[in-house]
């Protein structure tokens, strides 16, 4: 049987959803299309917003959808989908083959001013090269510890499968927390945590050298010894996890 009576076959077979699209490609919308998705506008009541790529998913923090997202990045992840498994990933969805969960949105601020909102993580990091600084935690009026490292990072579960995962935190799961993580710890003693994510978090710095905060992987701004900046949950977003989000 010719191939494109099989790719016809299969396209009826797919139950049909309406999806918005934030960001992608011609390449993307083949595959939605190949999942059983009509492209729609936001205004148009979609069942789920696909964001495809990072500054894709960063939109979801200034301009959040109506819809919940489904987040889409080149290598995936626990709680996103991956850019090559699109099509099965909204197959799924159309099947309604999927859970919506509950992902924090972080505000950070610096002495009462606003710096940045962040879905996957905040980073305190020394803003020079080979350099180390200290920082005091705290979580609400309980000090955690004290750490010389190269920086700090706080993760939702949406994103603790990045940067967080790789300096040693848990990649956790939707509702579980958010975990800070020392980057590049001094002491081999340093800890990892998980704490409430809806708690306060104030990250002390301790030691001369501009800091760095940066938000989803954005740089918004730098804060020199003495800053405490706040990090807390400031809204939530409801995320898409296709059934056993992990295969696609």
């Amino acid at each position: 049987m010719p191939h494109g009576t099989d790719e016809a076959r299969r396209r009826r077979e797919v139950p049909a959803v309406n999806v918005a699209v934030r960001g992608g490609s011609d390449d993307d919308a083949a595959a939605l299309a190949v999942g059983g998705a009509t492209i729609v506008d936001e205004t148009a009541d979609p069942a789920v917003v696909v964001a495809v790529g990072d500054e894709a998913i960063r939109s979801a923090v200034a301009d959040p959808p109506a819809a919940p997202l489904l987040p889409v990045t080149a290598a995936g992840g626990r709680h996103l989908v991956a850019r090559d498994a699109l099509d099965a990933a909204v197959a799924a969805v159309a099947a309604g083959d999927y859970r919506v969960a509950s992902h924090p949105i972080l505000g950070v601020h610096d002495d009462g001013d606003a710096l940045a909102r962040a879905l996957r993580d905040v980073t305190l990091v020394t803003d020079a090269p080979a350099s180390i600084s200290e920082y005091a935690l705290a979580v609400g009026d309980e000090r955690l510890a004290s750490v010389r490292a190269d920086g700090v990072v706080l993760a939702t579960p949406l994103g603790s499968d990045g940067y967080a995962a790789a300096a040693g935190g848990a990649v956790l799961e939707a509702g579980a927390g958010v975990a800070v993580v020392p980057i590049a710890p001094f002491s081999t003693t340093a800890e990892t945590r998980v704490v409430d994510p809806d708690g306060t978090v104030t990250v002390s710095v301790e030691r001369e050298g501009a800091v760095a905060v940066v938000a989803d992987g954005v740089h918004r701004g730098v804060v020199d010894r003495g800053a405490a900046v706040r990090i807390d949950r400031v809204g939530s977003l409801d995320v898409v996890a296709p059934t056993g989000t992990e295969n696609f």
